[in-house]
């Protein structure tokens, strides 16, 4: 692995793991065994190192979501393959990580408003779309206006003043608004086919 990518890669886990603020340059460096000249050397400040970890999760979460299965094929596979990925992506994060992007790295903060905006916004729009057309979905809800909605309470969860990380699992969090979503959504036909698909991968992860 190439000194660079090894620089990114251990600040990512100690951000994901601390938070962004907490871990310093000296952390970096002692967790990915070079010195701290050797970071500077490829990073001008822990700014850019703090862009480039982001923007490389954020092409990450991007290649995931394009791999689960196109919502004009299966729109409930889809929804419980998002929901195993949440599970195991949000298990590791500190809560405190988005909030601190947005309050002390306006440039990394602009990098995830354009990634929600022209990327996840449109995809949550094609799915809701595609359900509506499948009568997995109610038929009059206006997808664009839920799809906004649906953003929102995605970022609501890491507000720690309404959801104090002490108190609440970012996980559980993240899985109990999405699901109270889907069932503000779902027809019968949706919610049963849901429910399905839901027991068979909670079975096939048991076996």
């Amino acid at each position: 692995m190439e000194t660079r990518e090894k620089i990114i890669e251990t600040a990512t886990e100690q951000f994901m793991r601390f938070g962004v603020r907490s871990v310093t340059m000296d952390d970096i460096a002692r967790q990915a065994g070079v010195s701290k000249k050797t970071i500077y050397q490829e990073f001008s400040d822990k700014n850019q190192l703090v862009y480039e970890t982001f923007e490389k999760a954020i092409q990450g979460d991007k290649c995931h979501i394009e791999r689960f299965p196109q919502s004009k094929i299966g729109v409930i596979e889809h929804l419980v393959q998002l929901s195993r990925y949440m599970r195991e992506r949000f298990a590791n994060l500190n809560p405190m990580v988005l909030n601190e992007i947005q309050r002390y790295f306006p440039q990394s903060w602009q990098l995830f408003e354009n990634f929600k905006r022209d990327f996840v916004l449109q995809e949550i729009i094609e799915l809701l779309e595609e359900g509506k057309k499948q009568g997995f979905f109610r038929p009059e809800i206006n997808s664009e206006i839920l799809g906004l909605m649906r953003l929102e309470q995605m970022m609501l969860s890491f507000d720690p003043i309404k959801f104090p990380p002490a108190k609440y699992n970012i996980v559980d969090l993240q899985l109990e608004i999405f699901e109270h979503f889907l069932y503000g959504i779902f027809t019968e036909k949706g919610k049963e086919a849901y429910l399905n698909q839901k027991n068979t991968a909670q079975h096939e992860n048991h076996n």
